[in-house]
């Protein structure tokens, strides 16, 4: 019987990868041209020497993931650069915070680091328990409960009003501008569950860079792949229901539109009721020269979160997700050529990456805003631009399906989607269709490039459909 995953995100090609070792025909079916979904990366179409990332470009999960440590992407070439700073928050009128590898050295250059070391400090120490229950399959009993209780207690003080217990103005933008990769109003416990675990990972395995870009991730899973019989498909959209065993790592929604009527009335009324959150609009940009930020030590800051302090960004996020535009947008940003130099063309070009937050559907060209966020940090920052390509939210679904107006996160920012998945079910990787699962960033533990879901969707339909109860070995 034959396994087809359709679409060749990294957790849809975990998914393929873990199926095909355990010595099933696989086809991963996909809509776009290439494949990676949001760990693409693609030339810009005017200085092709320079790539862009499609959607993530830092990648701490994949180097902290089970899935990804069992699979070995430096054994198969892949280099994760890993920068000495993690990521920093430029302040206005005042000296950035930065986050370094170095947790330590982090806090002794904040206003009030003993505080910063009491919320960080004890997960670090703990990071392989905290990060297996935060990517965990949120079904499973932890082998340690006490590392997970003190990870609870700070998702409640960070993820509610009570986020104050975090002191001083600059770890306070620090932490913000992290947890606000969940794109979900400030404070929510899904916040400061996804700023926690940044947050430690970044003083334990750093926020690495792929060199040569994310793409390098895909091609790795995809080598791996087809070394083991699998097949890919690119530029075929899937309008009716493939055969055998299928898989998708798509929006749960796309469910509604391939199988029809044949959904059982109740799951198909609850995907009808799923909803997505809010959107981004990128701007990746083609720089001449290096960014002058008014703070030098942001020079050798690779990521960065442009939002301000911690009232602005809760502000902006507040009103995004009220479905309005702010004025001052949480604007989050990527050099990468900071870690990897193969990334300036031989003109001295190089790519930066960033993303607005925006209501979804926004039809928004971001590409102002952004520059002058950028030039409120770095003035004279558009004197270096020499192009920029603009995708709004409202057509981030043009490059990936999965973001429907905008929505990166495929509707999980929130603490219930990371648990239950799209809709309430013991087994969220299972659906009610004959032979039919989602391994997307809908099903838990929920978006990042850390092919989790996949494993845990391969898991289910091993056991499910073929009988296989133990898991294929990933090493290379």
């Amino acid at each position: 019987m034959q396994v087809t995953v359709v679409g060749s995100g990294p957790n849809g090609l975990s998914t393929a990868v873990i199926c095909a070792r355990a010595g099933l025909k696989v086809q991963v079916v996909e809509a776009q041209p290439t494949f990676g979904g949001g760990a693409r990366t693609a030339p810009d179409f005017e200085y092709p020497d320079v790539l862009h990332d499609v959607c993530a470009a830092v990648h701490p999960l994949a180097l902290a993931s089970p899935f990804f440590a069992e699979f070995d992407l430096p054994a198969r070439g892949v280099t994760l650069a890993v920068p000495e700073i993690a990521y920093a928050n430029p302040l206005p009128g005042r000296p950035a915070a930065i986050a370094y590898r170095d947790l330590l050295r982090t806090c002794s250059e904040l206003d009030r680091g003993a505080s910063w070391r009491r919320l960080l400090g004890p997960l670090v120490a703990d990071s392989g328990a905290v990060v297996a229950f935060l990517l965990g399959d949120k079904r499973s009993v932890p082998a340690s409960i006490l590392p997970v209780m003190r990870l609870g207690s700070r998702v409640l003080a960070q993820g509610t009003p009570a986020w104050r217990s975090l002191v001083g103005e600059d770890a306070r933008a620090l932490f913000t501008g992290v947890a606000a990769h969940a794109i979900s109003p400030l404070p929510s416990l899904a916040s400061a569950g996804a700023g926690l675990m940044l947050a430690t990972l970044a003083h334990t395995v750093g926020w690495p860079i792929p060199l040569g870009g994310s793409q390098a991730i895909v091609d790795a899973l995809v080598a791996d792949l087809r070394a083991h019989g699998g097949e890919l498909t690119a530029g075929l959209d899937i309008t009716e229901p493939p055969s055998g065993v299928v898989v998708f790592d798509t929006a749960p929604t796309a469910l509604l539109r391939i199988y029809g009527e044949t959904i059982p009335h109740r799951y198909a009324s609850a995907l009808r009721r799923y909803r997505f959150g809010s959107g981004v609009a990128k701007v990746d940009f083609v720089l001449s020269d290096e960014i002058p930020w008014s703070d030098p030590r942001l020079a050798q800051a690779p990521t960065l979160h442009l939002g301000g302090t911690r009232a602005q960004m809760a502000r902006a996020e507040a009103d995004v997700a009220a479905g309005r535009h702010a004025q001052w947008p949480m604007v989050l940003a990527a050099v990468p050529h900071l870690a990897d130099r193969g990334r300036i063309d031989p003109g001295g070009r190089r790519p930066f990456w960033t993303y607005a937050h925006v209501p979804s559907g926004s039809a928004l060209d971001a590409t102002e805003v952004v520059t002058a966020v950028v030039e409120r940090f770095a003035p004279g920052f558009r004197d270096i631009v020499v192009a920029a390509r603009s995708v709004p939210a409202a057509r981030m679904a043009e490059h990936n399906a999965n973001y429907v107006g905008g929505d990166i996160t495929v509707g999980a920012n929130s603490v219930w989607r990371s648990i239950a998945g799209p809709t309430p079910r013991l087994n969220p990787w299972r659906t009610p269709i004959p032979k039919v699962y989602l391994c997307s960033a809908a099903t838990p533990p929920g978006a990042g490039v850390h092919g989790m879901s996949g494993y845990y969707a391969a898991r289910t339909l091993l056991r499910r459909e073929f009988g296989i109860t133990e898991m294929p070995k990933l090493a290379p």
